[in-house]
């Protein structure tokens, strides 16, 4: 069969795609994936055929964007909320989940996000796509719903492949259960109405599956996922951090406990400033008895005037290869980092901000025992980013949790285990013309 991948234009969502890619193509079936012409190189770095659709997602000038978008969306609102609530899709607090909330959320999610991922432009050439070349079956991002779109379109079967825990389907049932429970006339759905326009100019209709899929592919572990009443299939998540070269240092073990700092692709961005400077996570880590292997770019470097003895500052290593040698991993809480660590039963020390999924992951680890989280929100101190890394070197209760999550990912459908699966529901929920 034929398999159409649909990804945003950002290497960690196509990272978790590639796998499963790969693992059709072993199978014998063709593979194409599909992304704004930014992420070309990366897929075709994985050994991938790419299709470029639409234009230049262009994420370096993303920030500005999206927050004018989300003062625009806003603008709808009779009282709208402060900006940070305008995209707290993590929200789950009974007496904060009302209808005024839920509204306003997608409004401002449907504008800011999913109609910014996937605009006019990129949905036709996903159609457009679709219909020459006759997939059987979409695999599409869950903020790429244009990849829905295009199945409808040109009638294949499709399926949401996760990055991240499912707040846009546990959000999404919270509201259509609001909206269900309303006079008809006071139901507005702007996600329902954007994707019926959408749908409409290539000639479907619309669904909920539009929005969540016909099913749902998650590599998250299952007792660390949100609940929801969607079907879903469970994916072993094989980590894939990009074409790479494993340095001479780390083919040999440790002298001595090892202890990983990574700050994502950007600590800025991704991390928050106001959390933790990177001179003073390096002081704090500085004075642990452990080898401390410090992913840091130039620019991290810069503000930094001494490098402790014990850190060894590197501007890339692939996590996979990392790992296995290592005791404990701090970390801004992005998906891969904490998939790439509970694969290897890593025991994490987790500096969270509020940027999408990162808080709930964050707290679903806490609560497995498998890692820890500042006690609360502004600057984190040294010595108290010191505590939490020396707790999960010294209490063995966090390497036994990470292990158990360990084992749990290792009994779950590796990706070839899963394609005779999607073979099978591919057949069921396809067209034929």
């Amino acid at each position: 069969m034929r398999v159409l991948f649909v990804t945003l234009a950002a290497s960690p969502h196509l990272h978790v795609q590639v796998p499963l890619a790969w693992a059709l193509r072993a199978a014998g079936h063709s593979v194409r994936v599909a992304s704004q012409p930014d992420l070309v190189d990366a897929i075709t770095g994985a050994g991938l055929p790419a299709t470029p659709v639409g234009p230049r997602l262009a994420q370096d000038e993303s920030v500005e964007k999206l927050r004018r978008r989300q003062e625009k969306a806003a603008e709808r609102l009779t009282e709208p909320p402060d900006a940070q609530e305008l995209m707290r899709m993590a929200e789950h607090r009974p007496e904060r989940l009302t209808p005024d909330f839920l509204d306003g959320l997608f409004t401002v999610m449907t504008s800011a996000i999913f109609q910014n991922f996937t605009d006019e432009e990129t949905v036709d050439d996903l159609v457009a796509l679709a219909r020459r070349w006759r997939p059987d079956l979409v695999v599409w991002d869950t903020l790429m719903m244009g990849g829905a779109v295009a199945a409808r379109a040109c009638g294949a079967a499709h399926a949401r492949l996760l990055y991240g825990l499912d707040l846009v389907g546990a959000m999404r049932e919270r509201h259509t259960a609001s909206l269900a429970a309303r006079p008809r006339e006071l139901r507005e759905d702007p996600l329902a109405e954007w994707l019926e326009w959408t749908s409409a100019r290539h000639g479907g209709a619309f669904d909920e599956e539009l929005v969540t899929g016909q099913w749902t592919i998650d590599p998250t572990p299952a007792s660390l996922r949100p609940p929801t009443e969607l079907p879903w299939l469970s994916v072993r998540h094989i980590p894939y951090n990009g074409p790479s070269v494993v340095p001479s240092w780390l083919r040999e073990p440790p002298a001595r406990r090892r202890v990983c700092l990574t700050l994502g692709l950007s600590f800025r961005e991704v991390m928050g400033g106001d959390q933790a400077s990177v001179p003073a996570l390096l002081e704090a880590l500085g004075e642990l008895d452990a080898e401390v292997v410090a992913t840091l770019d130039a620019g991290q470097l810069a503000e930094v005037g001494r490098v402790p003895d014990n850190v060894r500052v590197v501007d890339f290593v692939p996590l996979d290869a990392l790992l296995p040698s290592c005791s404990a991993i701090v970390h801004q809480g992005g998906y891969g980092t904490a998939q790439n660590a509970l694969v290897h039963g890593v025991p994490q020390v987790i500096i969270p901000n509020d940027l999408w999924d990162i808080h709930p992951r964050a707290e679903l680890i806490v609560r497995s025992g498998a890692g820890l989280r500042p006690a609360g929100p502004g600057p984190l101190a040294p010595a108290e980013l010191r505590e939490l890394v020396a707790r999960v070197l010294d209490e063995p209760s966090f390497a036994r949790s990470a292990a158990r999550l360990r084992a749990e990912i290792r009994a779950t459908p590796s990706p070839g285990e899963l394609v005779p699966v999607l073979e099978e529901l591919t057949a069921r929920h396809r067209q034929v013309s």
